[in-house]
C-alpha cells in the first residue's frame, strides 16, 4: 500500500474507458461478457500504485471484449470509498475489482454488491470476511515486510535500534508489511526492535514520530517506513535532527515520489511492488469467474529490493511505477 493526499470523492477516469450505464448484473457464460462493464475503485485516486494496477486491468480487459469504468476515493477512507461502492451497485456492472481501504468497514457496502449479482476481486488489499469475493490478487505483503527487515538490517550492519511507521491500522497491506518486518527483525540478535507507530498517512505525524524516538533513542539506527507518506516524514523528522543518512530507512513502493526519495538518499532502499501484473492477474480471474470457469481465490505477487546503485540499471528502471498508461 499505497495513499494519497486528503479530499473529497472524485470520479476519475485516467485514461480507462468508462461507460455510465453499467454492463448488466451479475454473471455469464463463455461469449457472454463482450461489451460488458466492470468497475474499478482502487484505494485513493491519483495513486501511481493504482495507476499502473489500473494500466494493466485496461490491457487485459479489453482482450476480452470488456469496458472498464473507474471512481476513488480522494482519500484512502472507508467512509469515502463506501458512497462509491454503492453507487457501482446502482449501475450493476457485470463485476467488481477493489482496493478495500478497510478490512471490516467495506463488508457490508461489497456484501450488498454480491448480493445484487456483482462478481467481485479483491486487488492490493483484503477483507475480514470470506466468501464475498471470487478472488484475492495482490503483493505478498508480509514477504514484502521480511524483505524489508533485510534490507533495513544489511543497511545498519544487523546492529542497533529500528522503528517501523505503518501508516493505517485496519488497512490489511499496512498491518502485514508491519507484521512481516517483526517476524523477520527477530532473526537479527543485534537489533533491537522499538515498535511500531501509526502515522495516518500524516507526513508531520511521521516527523513527529522521528522526534520523539530520537529524543528517547539518540542512538536510533533504522527506519521502517511503510508508505510513501511515512518515508516522506520520516525523511523531514531525521533532516530536522540532522540524522539524514545517518539513520537508514527503508521505504516501500517505486512511484515518482518514491523514486526521488531513494534518488536524494531520503530512503537507502525501495520494496517495490508489480501493481501492472496484480491488475492483469485480477482480470483473468474476473474473467473466469464470469464465463463460468473456476477463478483462483489468492494469488500473491512478489516484490524487489532496490538501492541507489539499481536507479540507471534495468532492474531500477523496471520496478518504476507509471503516472500514466
Amino acid at each position: 500500500m499505497h495513499t494519497k493526499a486528503l479530499g473529497v470523492v472524485a470520479a476519475l477516469a485516467l485514461g480507462l474507458t468508462a461507460c455510465s450505464s453499467g454492463g448488466g448484473g451479475g454473471g455469464g457464460t463463455s461469449g457472454d461478457i463482450k461489451g460488458k462493464t466492470i468497475s474499478f475503485v482502487p484505494g485513493v485516486s491519483g495513486d501511481s500504485f493504482y495507476i499502473t494496477m489500473q494500466c494493466g486491468i485496461q490491457a487485459e480487459a479489453a482482450k476480452s471484449g470488456l469496458k472498464v469504468d473507474m471512481q476513488a476515493p480522494q482519500q484512502f477512507d472507508a467512509s469515502l470509498q463506501t458512497p462509491i461502492v454503492n453507487g457501482v451497485v446502482a449501475k450493476k456492472p457485470a463485476g467488481l475489482l477493489i482496493a478495500p481501504t478497510d478490512a471490516k468497514a467495506m463488508v457490508p457496502p461489497l456484501l450488498r454488491a454480491k448480493q445484487a449479482g456483482i462478481k467481485i476481486g479483491l486487488v492490493d488489499t483484503t477483507l475480514a470476511t470470506d466468501g464475498i469475493a471470487s478472488s484475492s490478487v495482490s503483493t505478498d505483503n508480509l514477504a514484502g515486510g521480511v524483505a524489508a527487515a533485510d534490507a533495513l538490517a544489511k543497511l545498519i550492519g544487523q546492529k542497533g535500534k529500528v522503528l517501523v511507521i505503518a501508516f493505517k491500522a485496519g488497512a490489511s497491506t499496512s498491518d502485514d508489511r508491519q507484521h512481516g518486518f517483526e517476524q523477520e527483525i527477530k532473526k537479527y540478535p543485534g537489533i533491537k526492535y522499538l515498535g511500531a507507530q501509526i502515522n495516518d498517512n500524516s507526513p508531520a505525524k511521521a516527523a513527529s514520530i522521528i522526534s520523539a524516538t530520537l529524543s528517547a533513542n539518540p542512538d536510533l539506527t533504522g527506519v521502517f517506513a511503510t508508505n510513501q507518506f511515512a518515508a516522506e516524514g520520516a525523511a523531514t523528522g531525521l533532516r530536522n535532527a540532522g540524522k539524514q543518512g545517518a539513520v537508514k530507512t527503508v521505504g516501500f513502493d517505486a512511484g515518482p515520489v518514491q523514486m526521488q526519495q531513494l534518488k536524494r538518499g531520503d530512503v537507502q532502499a525501495l520494496v517495490a511492488q508489480q501493481p501492472y501484473q496484480i491488475g492483469t492477474q485480477a482480470v483473468d480471474q474476473l474473467v473466469a469467474s464470469l464465463t463460468g470457469g473456476q477463478p483462483k481465490a489468492k494469488i500473491g505477487t512478489t516484490t524487489s529490493t532496490i538501492t541507489q546503485d539499481d536507479l540507471s540499471k534495468p532492474a531500477g528502471r523496471q520496478a518504476a511505477y507509471k503516472t500514466s498508461c
